[in-house]
Parts: C-alpha cells; sequence; structure tokens
C-alpha cells in the first residue's frame, strides 16, 4: 500500500506557495491591507454600521484576490478542464485545503467566509450535477469565474438538524409556485444572485421524499432579509429570510422535483471532506506554532519546551493530527474512487474528529502562548471562533456521530448511495 502523494500534487503544493510569495502575499501588504489579518482584523473586516455585515473594502480584496489566482489558474483547480479547471480530485482538494490552512491566517486562504486561492466552488459542482440546461446556460461562468453566487437556504427557525421537518411549504399554482415560510442562517445572501430554497412540495414531516430545491433570484417580490445574526465570530452574513406568498416559475426547480434532500446530502458530502481538511491544517498551525513559541520562550531561565507540561498535551494533539491526516487521504481518494456516497461513514467521521480536534489545538495554543495567546495579536482566537462554528454547522458532531453510528449498529445501509 503506497501512502505517497501523487508527484504532480505535491509540485503543485510547491507551485501554489510560489503563487502566493509573488502575488498575493504583496497584495496583503498594500495599502494597509494587513489591518484584515493583524489585531484589528475583526473591527476591519466588519460593517458595525450595516448590521455588523462584512466591509466593502474587505469583500473587494477578497474579490481581487481570487481575480489574482483566476488569472494565474489556481482559483478552478477543482473545476473540470471545459471551465478552465484542472480536473482535480476529492484526494488533491483535501491536500490543497489543508495545505492552505496550515500555513495560517492570510489573504490566501481564509475560512471565515471560505475564501481561498483555491476555489471550494460547490455551487459550481451542484449546478453541473443537478442544474437544467436554461440554468447551466445562466449560472456555470460566472460560477466558474467566481463572479457570480448563490445561497443556500435550508436551515429554519424551528428545523436545523431535522431538516425533514421544515415547515417551508410550495404549492403548484399552473405552471408556478407559491412558496411561503422562513429561513435562517442563510449566508452569504447579501451578496447572493439567487437564493436555493428548500420546500416541502409533497409528503409529511420527516419524509425524506417529499422536499423540492428551488433556485429564486433573491430580488423576487415576497423574498425579504429581516435579520442578520450577529455570531461569536464577526463580521455576519447569516440572514434570517421569510417568503411570503413568493411565486416562482416551474423552471426554477433545482434537480428533481421533490428529490431535493438528495442535492443536500450531496452538497454535505462534498463539502465535509473538505472542511475537515481545512480544520486539520489549522489544528497543526497551532501545534507547529505552539512548539517554536515553547522552543524560544524562557520562564525560569530555560525553555517551555523543556517541561512535559508543555510536551505531552502537544504530542497528543500532533499524533491525532497524523492519524486524522490518514484518515482524511483515505477517505477522500475513496470518494474519487468509489463515489461521493460511497464513504458517507468515513466522511462523518472525518468531519466530526477534525473540528473538535482544531478547537481543542487552538485553545492549547492560547494556553502554551499565555496572555499574548489569548489577545488578537496571534490568530489562535480567530481560528477557535471560526472553527468553533462547525462543530454545528452543516450536520453539528451529534449528528456526524448518530450518522456514523447508524452505520456501525446497522440501522442505516452502507451499499445505499444517496438515501432518498
Amino acid at each position: 500500500m503506497d501512502f505517497e502523494l501523487p508527484d504532480e500534487l505535491t509540485a503543485y503544493l510547491q507551485e501554489l506557495d510560489s503563487f502566493i510569495e509573488a502575488e498575493i502575499i504583496p497584495l496583503e501588504q498594500q495599502h494597509d491591507n494587513i489591518r484584515f489579518f493583524d489585531h484589528r482584523r475583526e473591527d476591519a473586516r466588519t460593517d458595525w454600521d450595516r448590521g455588523g455585515l462584512p466591509s466593502a473594502e474587505w469583500e473587494e480584496l477578497l474579490a481581487r484576490a481570487r481575480r489574482t489566482a483566476d488569472a494565474a489558474g489556481h482559483y478552478r483547480y477543482a473545476f473540470p478542464k471545459e471551465f478552465g479547471g484542472r480536473d482535480g480530485t476529492n484526494l488533491g482538494m483535501a491536500v490543497i485545503r489543508e495545505h492552505l490552512a496550515k500555513r495560517g491566517l492570510g489573504l490566501h486562504c481564509d475560512l471565515q467566509n471560505e475564501h481561498a486561492i483555491v476555489a471550494n466552488n460547490v455551487g459550481l459542482m451542484l449546478m453541473l450535477e443537478y442544474g437544467s440546461d436554461t440554468q447551466k446556460a445562466h449560472w456555470v461562468d460566472g460560477l466558474a469565474a467566481g463572479a457570480k453566487f448563490f445561497a443556500f437556504a435550508i436551515t429554519e427557525p424551528e428545523h436545523g438538524s431535522d431538516a425533514t421537518h421544515m415547515e417551508t411549504t410550495a404549492v403548484r399554482d399552473g405552471d408556478e409556485w407559491i412558496i411561503n415560510g422562513a429561513k435562517t442562517w442563510n449566508t452569504g445572501v447579501h451578496i447572493a444572485d439567487a437564493d436555493l430554497i428548500f420546500a416541502r412540495t409533497a409528503g409529511q414531516a420527516g419524509d425524506g421524499r417529499g422536499i423540492t430545491a428551488f433556485l429564486v433570484p433573491t430580488d423576487t417580490p415576497g423574498f425579504q432579509v429581516e435579520e442578520y445574526l450577529w455570531t461569536f465570530n464577526m463580521p455576519t452574513d447569516h440572514a434570517r429570510i421569510s417568503l411570503t406568498d413568493m411565486r416562482v416559475p416551474n423552471s426554477a426547480i433545482f434537480g428533481q422535483e421533490g428529490r431535493g434532500l438528495g442535492v443536500v446530502q450531496h452538497f454535505f458530502n462534498e463539502n465535509r471532506i473538505r472542511q475537515a481538511a481545512s480544520s486539520l491544517g489549522a489544528a497543526q498551525y497551532c501545534i507547529d506554532q505552539s512548539v517554536a513559541y515553547a522552543k524560544e520562550r524562557k520562564p525560569f531561565g530555560k525553555p517551555l519546551a523543556t517541561n512535559q507540561a508543555i510536551q505531552f498535551p502537544l504530542v497528543e494533539l500532533h499524533t491525532q493530527c497524523e492519524m486524522l491526516r490518514a484518515l482524511i487521504h483515505k477517505t477522500a481518494w475513496s470518494m474519487d474512487t468509489y463515489g461521493t456516497f460511497a464513504v458517507s461513514e468515513q466522511v462523518s467521521m472525518c468531519n466530526y474528529w477534525a473540528n473538535r480536534l482544531c478547537c481543542e489545538a487552538a485553545d492549547r495554543a492560547m494556553q502554551v502562548h499565555g496572555g499574548l495567546g489569548y489577545s488578537r495579536h496571534k490568530p489562535f482566537e480567530h481560528i477557535y471562533r471560526h472553527h468553533r462554528r462547525y462543530r454545528i454547522t452543516e450536520g453539528a458532531e451529534e449528528i456526524q456521530l448518530r450518522r456514523v453510528a447508524g452505520y456501525l449498529f446497522g440501522f442505516m445501509d452502507r451499499t445505499a448511495v444517496k438515501g432518498v
């Protein structure tokens, strides 16, 4: 069994590092752009007078980085070659995501809003898989370039993990559908061209079938942003929206009528493994920084690194990173080899453990660095605040554990493809 990464992938990591040094870091240093990454980052990124939304300057800097990466041939790595990509694999994306996060906080990769010079553009993947010919003609080029974006509206004020119990409904009226309901944690809707809204069109609460996805422009009458919810990690772009007698054409259906939950599951499986890789990279960054600091800091006349109380917790975290890395690589490779849904159990294992591990590593880094670690002059508090949300979003860790238990105890069928 060969555990070596493909030569072309390791070479590409070096290519990315060279690009970051030559193009991205200079952009990060221009015109005091470093304020978005140093101790001023939360204030600089947040438009406090506009509901806590990301500031226009911050979002324009991210857009400029994306354009720079796209021009250099990196942004579309994971996309099919016909759309300017490199036919990137799940293994490749996992390795790249870890590598970028392991470099630490910077314009090359800022996970607070899922920004990276190598796009994790799951929206394009979903469009190619589920979009109609008309939808593809309208969306694909813009999605590929990072110039168009649609948000994802599944969570509701009264329903999160219990998505099959959603109360948002869509009722057919001739060639149209009338949608009523509410969604929350509707991330990125302030810049979205459309919202992918999930509504029950048939069946009963709890049924996997009967939920339909609708791709709806955000300026559709009846679509209303009620508020942006402030969080542990600012700025915020997480909206609560209301949908009141909103009429959409039948052509707005994304995928098959009544099979919207399959779209959700596809999105989650693809995103969870990449999210796990990013959390792993951030965890390793915290560990590496702590080891380096422990060698330099000399209280009572000797380096912190000589104390087992410093060594052992970091050894345990480092060991967990090594084991998790092997599982992530195996799982991503299996997705490439056997299909996205072939290793759903392992995807959940990777996801819940990586997100938890990152929080533990960030917390330990704060402890090792003492008062400096607790301050915003180090990025550990930022890493903790961001990755703490991943233990809740896109399936809370309890849902991931429950999913693994379902396979382990035989309540779920390992041979099932999509489950709906």
